[in-house]
């Protein structure tokens, strides 16, 4: 074992560091007794993110697991590469599918126990082979791997630049902008650690399937996850490629095939197609696309209902009530439009410098957005809005941390325990009393070095510091002032969206506002909106991606120096990956790219929508949604957001036997605008098993809940991605022709798979 990794214990026992001479407090510990629960004990329901964190995932740890080993570098590495390469190929695909965290981490497993088996452990051979595949191993190579296989923003930021603007960055300035943009968030992410990682409440409820799974598979082989992912791999295959019709089955569109109006409110298995009300879905990839239902917690799937049941009335009576001439345009979607209803050409009002000419603009006109997708814009800017005050009202306590520091005795505190010498600092955590409450699986890390805050400075002076040379290198347009306040909303973002997200597992989208506030602070300069958000949406998703790698590391008591190196070596290798596909792909496949409709194989749809949409919000804040003009109320929203929350606060202070403090205000706001785009047959399927398993089990059975409802999850998710991923290459495209299932009744090739009538 790599004992350095241990903090001077004299024991591996669960220990605690208690007052000592300030000398020798590092070598000062006693056992302390640490509370410890299996899911056999549970016999009492799960009522809050303390009992699930404490009696669902094992508080126990085994110090003499070793996560530094070659094997698990090498395979992290490995899946590092695979999942870099991949998720860039996804991004010029016209069928997107992502890279899944599970679906790594079946992998991983797979390879590891091949690993194991298969090499000997005589000789040199013990460095290749150590010993049993350990969980620390497998978590540290999740973390390592689902680090690279995004597609970084930046890549997409590059990618436009190139297709509209024929403006090619050297590859050195690329690379850099990569590196900072992705790394800047994890210095935000890192210093925010004591609020949005250490509490118990702060649950990332997304992360509990993989976490049993990860259990599951180091307790009896695994096997109980066997039967279930096999059941998936062969159900799967219906309704994803020989009956569709299971996505969306729907009693209303078998009824009446011809009837737009039932297409709109009742259709939903196909994108765009309506808001699938009534309708029935037995695809699990569409069921738990929005997050798995086994996993959000009850009070999140309630406030989530509410916003369902109050956006399927709000789009009806937007459309048809024909409020912004929403009759003149499709029922869902998110293109921008002429009058008439045809699609906008944004090039069409471009000058030379590709900034918005008003003449042209002028012989255009302003363009048009579906009535549904205005909602959907408005009710997210509320959300967010709402977001600030709701957190502020009852999660106070929370975020006191977040400006405690402001106070001249902690200023002075922190300067004078401040250690220039960074590569000293042993990353010491503040140890509890014995008696204080506080989460166990935080106490049992303490026998762990933590990584010191200096190191996530530097990191995020760096990744500043490079940034703010870039902007100018790359031709961004973006002054440094503009920069600097993406970065301070990209702060303040990651500490009140973070909270919301690790409580709830439901995020709120920030694209929408950062280019609204790009926009109206850089009118014209579609390119400065677009490295606005850049830095300040892109930099919350990366700290938030980095505190969920820092949660699952607690959850598998992997230690922090190990989460830390495996985040970094992740995200650099994927950046530089992600260019190197980036350039292959524009370099061979340009005039596609630039098409409207592309191919079967490769398609410009995304770089196309975040160029589009950089011109609307960029290039026509002050014409579309300035006080007076058409979509004046999408900007009003974030004022009145802000008063949202505050009657549920009033209401729960004189009458809280109402519980009012049940309900999540932005959650509700956001999914009022929830079915504006994709496959909505999943909605009745999703509130189904959300409620048999958050409610019925967990408060009917919680022992079995507390065994198996997250490990069902795991299966039903791996299982699922695994068989996707299979025959997204094998029958559905994604490395060539695509091989549709013959016509037949259960599989309408002509049409929507639910029967309901095809609307041109």
């Amino acid at each position: 074992m790599e004992t350095a990794e241990l903090a001077d214990a004299p024991t591996l026992a669960k220990i605690q560091k208690v007052a000592g001479d300030a000398d020798d407090e590092k070598a000062v510990y006693v056992k302390a007794d640490v509370e410890s629960t299996t899911a056999s004990d549970v016999s009492d329901v799960l009522e809050d993110a303390r009992d699930i964190v404490t009696r669902v995932i094992s508080t126990e740890d085994d110090p003499t697991l070793n996560p530094w080993t070659f094997r698990a570098f090498f395979i992290g590495i490995g899946l590092s590469a695979f999942g870099g390469v991949l998720a860039e190929i996804y991004y010029f695909k016209p069928q997107t599918v992502g890279v899944s965290t599970l679906f790594l981490a079946i992998i991983a497993y797979v390879i590891g126990i091949l690993m194991e088996t298969l090499i000997p452990r005589r000789g040199w051979l013990r460095y290749l082979n150590p010993g049993p595949f350990n969980k620390k191993e497998n978590a540290l190579i999740v973390i390592m791997a689902s680090a690279a296989a995004n597609s970084a923003l930046g890549t997409e930021v590059l990618a436009v630049q190139r297709l509209y603007y024929n403006i090619t960055p050297n590859p050195g300035a690329s690379i850099f902008l990569l590196f900072s943009s992705q790394l800047l968030g994890y210095g935000v992410g890192g210093l925010m650690r004591s609020i949005l990682l250490y509490p118990s409440k702060m649950l990332y409820p997304g992360l509990l399937p993989l976490v049993s799974m990860l259990e599951a598979f180091f307790k009896d082989g695994g096997r109980s996850t066997e039967s279930n992912k096999k059941s998936l791999f062969i159900w799967e295959i219906f309704p994803e490629w020989m009956f569709p019709l299971l996505t969306g089955f729907s009693i209303f569109c078998l009824a009446n095939q011809t009837s737009p109006d039932f297409t709109r409110i009742f259709g939903g298995s196909n994108g765009n197609e309506g808001l699938g009300l009534l309708s029935v879905c037995f695809d699990w990839q569409y069921i738990s696309g929005g997050g798995n239902p086994f996993a959000i917690p009850l009070r999140a799937q309630v406030s989530s209902f509410i916003g369902f049941i109050l956006c399927m009335v709000t789009f009806v009576a937007v459309y048809y009530k024909n409020i912004w001439d929403s009759q003149n345009f499709p029922f869902l979607s998110q293109e921008l439009f002429y009058e008439n209803g045809t699609v906008y050409d944004q090039l069409l009002i471009l000058n030379d410098k590709l900034e918005v000419d008003p003449n042209l603009l002028q012989q255009q006109g302003l363009p048009f957005y579906a009535g549904t997708w205005v909602v959907n814009l408005l009710t997210s800017n509320m959300a967010m809005a709402a977001t600030f005050t709701h957190l502020l009202l009852w999660n106070r306590a929370d975020l006191r941390a977040a400006w405690s520091w402001a106070t001249p005795t902690e200023v002075k505190k922190m300067w004078s325990n401040f250690n220039w010498k960074f590569w000293q600092d042993e990353g010491i955590r503040e140890q509890p009393g014995p008696d204080e409450d506080i989460d166990p699986h935080y106490r049992e890390m303490l026998k762990y070095r933590d990584v010191p805050n200096s190191w996530y400075m530097i990191v995020l002076v760096l990744s500043f510091i490079t940034a703010l040379v870039i902007i100018y290198k790359t031709h961004s347009t973006l002054p440094w002032w503009g920069f600097l306040i993406a970065c301070l909303l990209g702060s303040v973002f990651t500490l009140f969206f973070g909270s919301l997200g690790a409580m709830t597992g439901i995020g709120v989208g920030l694209g929408t506002f950062v280019q609204m506030v790009g926009g109206f602070l850089h009118p014209g300069k579609p390119m400065a909106n677009m490295y606005f958000v850049l830095f300040s949406s892109n930099a919350v998703n990366q700290a938030l991606l980095l505190l969920g790698d820092l949660k699952l590391a607690q959850y598998t008591k992997l230690p922090p120096r190990a989460a830390f190196t495996a985040q970094i070596l992740g995200t650099i290798l994927g950046a530089i990956l992600n260019y190197s596909i980036m350039n292959s792909i524009i370099d061979n496949q340009r005039e596609i790219l630039l098409s409207v409709e592309g191919t079967n194989i490769w398609s410009g749809q995304q770089p196309q929508s975040y160029n589009s949409q950089a011109i609307a919000w960029g290039g026509l804040s002050h014409e579309l949604f300035a006080a007076g003009k058409r979509y004046q109320w999408v900007a009003w929203a974030y004022f009145l957001g802000l008063f949202v929350p505050i009657p549920f606060w009033v209401v729960h202070r004189y009458f809280p036997k109402l519980r009012a403090d049940y309900l999540y205000t932005p959650i509700i706001l956001v999914f009022i605008g929830w079915l504006c785009v994709g496959i909505n047959s999943s909605v009745a399927s999703y509130f189904f098993v959300a409620s048999f398993s958050q409610w019925f089990l967990r408060t009917r059975y919680p022992k079995w809940f507390a065994k198996y409802n997250y490990i069902v999850a795991a299966a039903l998710d791996g299982g699922t991605q695994v068989i996707v991923f299979i025959l997204s290459f094998a029958v559905q495209g994604a490395a060539g022709t695509s091989h549709l299932f013959p016509q037949w009744w259960g599989a309408n090739q002509g049409g929507n798979y639910d029967r309901c009538a095809t609307i041109d």
